[in-house]
Order: structure tokens, then sequence, then C-alpha cells
């Protein structure tokens, strides 16, 4: 007689508290921090080298209780966060990092309610955390222009949710030409999130879209992206002096005595931009400044060695900043590890 699956648990998804429930994701840790993460199901087991791990003396326990399995080792148990979600989802795409991702929701200001229109989905990381910092009653609209990378992210976002998110739509093709067409009537957004290769080629779409006084961020990776996008925004005369920085994240070793940085820590991941949208129709106030010496020169400025800093108008690829294509067997390896990981 064939043994019939067991069957599966209604998902609540990964975003909720209390006791630990069929269904649920469980981060196992070991005496030496090795995590293991399973998936509770009815009888379910999880086995190492060193022993079995029963489910049911997880199913109903509280988060963050110690368990044994059948050889005496040690499990303290603990329900993910989303920050151990955004580095361990399959991806197709590059993600935005736990510490970028923080950076975006702050000085972006992405409150409860909010209306925010994000490019650039990748894999879901962000998309993510944008639908839990507006929750219930704000909405995130994402644009992706590859079909392959939106199938990725709607996995992603779903598997971590455990449904589709009413409070989110994705739509295929580029900025300019989708986002000018979901508010026919005029601004309706607090919020632009662009992560892409060239968002200053979106600054007039975003102005058009942009509430007076709305939040317009964008995260890129090299220095030539920043320069040319804040002097998009400068040219565009509607937005506030942009502001740019990076940001690093040290470690501490904590043993004893031995209290010191850690060998390794998260360097550089992206620069991030920010800038306010004027009232519709009014002139940004131009800083008063006193430029650097040849920061302005017109020679400099067109030299071939300078394309990409102070608003050069030359076409950009992926190849220009360094950004290696993602193969199709990576996005379906990506796919089949997110479906199968949902009951792992």
């Amino acid at each position: 007689m064939t043994q019939q699956p067991a069957p599966r648990a209604p998902r609540r998804g990964l975003d909720r508290t209390g006791p630990f429930d069929l269904g649920d994701k469980v981060q196992l840790a070991d005496s030496k921090n090795r995590l293991h993460t399973i998936t509770l199901k009815p009888g379910g087991q999880f086995h190492t080298h060193r022993g079995v791990l029963e489910h049911d003396q997880l199913i109903g326990a509280e988060d963050g209780v110690v368990v044994e399995d059948n050889r005496g080792t040690r499990y303290q148990a603990l329900r993910p966060l989303y920050s151990d979600y955004m580095l361990s989802m399959p991806r197709g795409a590059a993600i935005i990092y736990p510490k970028d991702a923080a950076q975006i929701l702050m000085w972006g200001d992405i409150f409860p309610g909010a209306r925010v229109l994000e490019a650039g989905v990748g894999s879901g990381g962000l998309t993510t955390a944008l639908l839990r910092a507006v929750g219930a009653d704000g909405s995130v609209h994402s644009i992706e222009r590859r079909e392959d990378f939106a199938e990725v992210a709607r996995e992603n976002v779903e598997t971590f949710f455990g449904a589709p998110h009413p409070s989110w739509d994705l739509s295929i093709g580029d900025f300019q030409d989708v986002a000018p067409a979901l508010n026919p009537d005029g601004p309706a957004v607090d919020r632009v999130v662009l992560d892409m290769l060239a968002p200053w080629e979106c600054v007039d779409a975003a102005a058009e879209v942009l509430v007076s006084g709305g939040v317009f961020l964008a995260y890129v990776a090299t220095v030539t992206q920043l320069s040319r996008t804040a002097e998009a925004l400068r040219d565009h005369g509607e937005f506030t002096e942009p502001h740019g920085w990076e940001s690093f994240v040290r470690p501490w070793h904590l043993e004893g005595l031995a209290v010191r940085p850690e060998h390794r820590m998260n360097a550089h991941t992206g620069f991030l931009l920010t800038s306010r949208r004027t009232a519709h129709g009014a002139r940004a106030l131009t800083r008063v400044s006193r430029p650097a010496p040849g920061s302005r020169d017109e020679e400099e400025l067109t030299d071939p060695a300078n394309d990409g800093f102070g608003g050069s108008t030359s076409e950009w690829g992926p190849q220009d900043v360094g950004e290696r294509g993602v193969a199709p067997r990576k996005l379906k390896r990506a796919l089949r590890d997110i479906r199968q990981g949902r009951d792992r």
C-alpha cells in the first residue's frame, strides 16, 4: 500500500507571533549556533547525523522553547525573523540587504497607510519590507521590467505572508510607461522607491505621480549612478536638493574579555539617495554654495573620462555598471527552492 503524503496545514505566513502551529517555519539553533529551518507537519521529523527531533515536540510550544532530539542534542527553537528570511530567500536578482532596507524605511519615511510605488522588484525582499511598513491601510504597487524576476518576487512575497497580499499589486513594464497610467487623474503616490540601473530616466515620471511633498528614493550600486541621478533631480527643478549616503554595519565579537570588532563586516552594498517633491508647479530653491574648482567646468563635464558624472546624457547598459546577467536556470532553481521550501 502506497503511503499518502501528510495533508498540508493552512499557512498563515511567517509574519506572526504566538505558539508554534502546523505549517509554521521554525529555526533551530544548536549549541554552536548552526541553523536549520523546518516547516512543522503532522508526524514530521527533523533528521541529522546526531539524532531525530519530532515535530510534535514543537507544535503548540512557545516561541523560544529549548527541545531535545532522541539522542539528547538540544536546540533553541525560534520563529525566523524577517531579516533571516530576506538573507536566505531563493533569489534570481540580487537582494537589498537588511541594513539598506532599514535605511529605506526610515529615510523614505514609509508610514502606515502610505501609498508606495516601487520599481525594480528584484527577488521581492524590499517589497516585503514595504508591505509590512504600510500596513493594512496602505498600498504598494511594484513595477518590474522582467517577467521572470516578477515571478520569483511574487512567490517569495506570498511565501512570507502565507497568501497573496491584499495591499500589493505587481505590473510588468517600464516605469516611465506604467507609472503615469496608474493614476490618470493626477498625483496619487506618497513615496517612489527605485532600485534599477538608470533611475535618472524615471525622474519625470516620478514627479508626475508623486504628491506635493512626496519622497523620491533611489538605491544604486555605483558613484556614477549616484551622480547622474542627483543631477537629473536638480535639472528637473521641482525636487529639493538631493541627499546621498551609504551605510556600514560592523558586528562585534562578544566573549568575556575578548570584546572586539568581528574580522568580517558588511561594508559597501549600495548608495541611497533621497529628495522631496515640491508643490506642483513650484520651482525648488537653489542651494547657495561655493562649488569646488572645476566641478562645473564645461570642458571637464564633457570629457569622456568623466562620463556618468555631472549629468551626462549617454545611454548605459548593465555592463557599464558591472551588472551581471542572471541565467534562466538560476531563476528556475530559485522558483523550485521557494516552492519546495514551503514544505521543508
